[in-house]
């Protein structure tokens, strides 16, 4: 994709100041068997700018955590035991739906994992666009919403973008309806972007794409974004830190080149070891043994411990606390810190 789409962009969006915060955030799922702690004391920030990437396997908690930046989550049988989300300094959890809705779109949007599911099936792109338009820019004339969907067309590198507008999802590939999900969240100038596994079950191609997008986003307009996601490849290409989750807990954070280079925690390592390398020498891919721990029940220890090659005694009866390492790192692991020596 060219690289005149960034000042194509720049031209037509004013840069917003943007943050999140959330501290200390327990959300349980009730069940039949007792409460699911889906995330047990999670705390991470996105400052202006930023691109933090939130990575760990299926059921980790990134989406459950990510979802309640916006309150999204359904109450029942979901609900925020304790903590607190702050966006651009407004307490979230504490709004109201009435006012979550001039929030939602706006101050923060989302890019979802399932961009065909996302739109419409019964609405063209074009009707799409103008139904966004008028809920969060009310003040613009139909004329000038009519421009803004071909400036955002063109702007996510569809030329034809006539036959893209009159187009009903179905008529488009999974990449396209991304495209088209960037292009309609992004009209409405958010100050923060949440995007859940954007690229999954995109060709590598298309992948590129959208990561260059997000990138171009990001540089041009200082937009924070906080990024979902499993794959250690996407947070090489684009993100400056990466929070790595697990069971519900926060395992390690720190600057991506940091964690790359040096990862503390075993299960960081375990996943960047799980990432395709050409360059190894590996005959197998490696796959981390064991399942995670039922969150119905955790563990009183690490919750990591039955999967871990270094586990002691005291992982399998011990919670570890995230210990932070210096200004950029922080460890949940009893065998890493000033101490205590490398896992």
């Amino acid at each position: 994709m060219s690289n005149e789409l960034a000042p194509q962009i720049s031209q037509n969006v004013s840069p917003r100041a943007g943050g999140l915060d959330i501290s200390e955030l327990r959300i349980w799922f009730d069940t039949p068997a007792g409460p699911l702690r889906a995330v047990d004391n999670v705390s991470l920030s996105v400052r202006d700018g930023e691109i933090v990437a939130l990575v760990g396997e299926s059921g980790s908690g990134k989406s459950v955590t990510a979802l309640a930046a916006l309150k999204l989550i359904s109450t029942p049988p979901g609900r925020f035991v304790s903590g607190s989300v702050s966006l651009n300094g407004q307490d979230i959890l504490a709004m109201s739906e009435h006012d979550l809705e001039s929030i939602r779109g706006t101050s923060a949007a989302m890019l979802f994992q399932n961009p065909r599911g996302s739109l419409d099936p019964s609405f063209t792109i074009e009707e799409a666009f103008l139904e966004t338009l008028s809920l969060h820019r009310p003040e613009m004339k139909k004329a000038e919403r009519l421009r803004y969907i071909e400036q955002g067309l063109r702007q996510v590198g569809f030329n034809d973008w006539q036959r893209i507008a009159a187009s009903y999802p179905h008529q488009l590939s999974g990449g396209m309806c991304q495209r088209v999900s960037l292009a309609i969240t992004f009209a409405c100038h958010p100050s923060l972007l949440i995007a859940d596994e954007p690229t999954t079950a995109l060709d590598v191609g298309i992948q590129a794409k959208v990561l260059f997008l997000l990138r171009q986003l990001n540089q041009e307009h200082r937009l924070p974004i906080l990024l979902i996601t499993h794959d250690f490849g996407v947070v090489r290409a684009i993100a400056h830190r990466v929070v790595v989750m697990y069971a519900g807990h926060v395992q390690e954070e720190g600057d991506v080149e940091e964690v790359l280079a040096s990862p503390q925690h075993p299960y960081t390592q375990a996943l960047i070891r799980s990432v395709p390398d050409n360059v190894r020498d590996d005959e197998s891919l490696y796959q981390i043994p064991g399942t995670p721990p039922n969150l119905v029940d955790p563990p009183k220890g690490c919750r990591f411990a039955d999967r871990c090659d270094h586990v002691v005694d005291r992982c399998r009866n011990e919670l570890p606390e995230l210990e932070t390492l210096s200004e950029t790192r922080a460890v949940r692991c009893h065998l890493v810190g000033p101490e205590k020596g490398d896992a």
